[in-house]
């Protein structure tokens, strides 16, 4: 079975509408975001193990894209749908959970409004099927 790319899953945004991308400041927000939660996600305990053997550069820049299409801002993501990027990873509820609380709180922190932190949350919740598979 094919799974459609995040692009695809994402309701698509009226033509008066702000994205979330635009809202939360754009590539230099992304950047900035994906930074602080990459140091947070790998120095909680619960979810090193996913990382230890990974390239935290490539990564970086993968989830910057990735967040960028998920977030209604440029189609820049060209990387294997969730399911197939996450298969055999033996994501739980309870580390993707930690993971969205670890983007919300790194958006908080850097001073995104409540309500975009919201809808961040509930678009990542959204994807919650193709990533945890255990």
């Amino acid at each position: 079975m094919r799974v459609p790319r995040v692009s695809a899953m994402l309701a698509p945004m009226s033509e008066n509408s702000m994205s979330l991308y635009d809202e939360i400041g754009g590539q230099a927000a992304i950047k900035t975001a994906v930074t602080v939660f990459y140091n947070r996600v790998t120095e909680d305990e619960t979810l090193a193990t996913w990382f230890a053997d990974v390239d935290l550069s490539r990564l970086r820049a993968h989830q910057r894209a990735f967040l960028a299409t998920a977030l209604d801002g440029p189609p820049v993501f060209a990387g294997r749908n969730l399911r197939e990027a996450h298969a055999g990873m033996a994501i739980t509820h309870d580390a993707y959970t930690s993971i969205v609380t670890h983007l919300a709180v790194t958006l908080e922190d850097l001073g995104v409004a409540e309500h975009i932190v919201t809808a961040v949350e509930s678009k990542l919740e959204s994807l919650r099927g193709e990533v945890v598979q255990a």
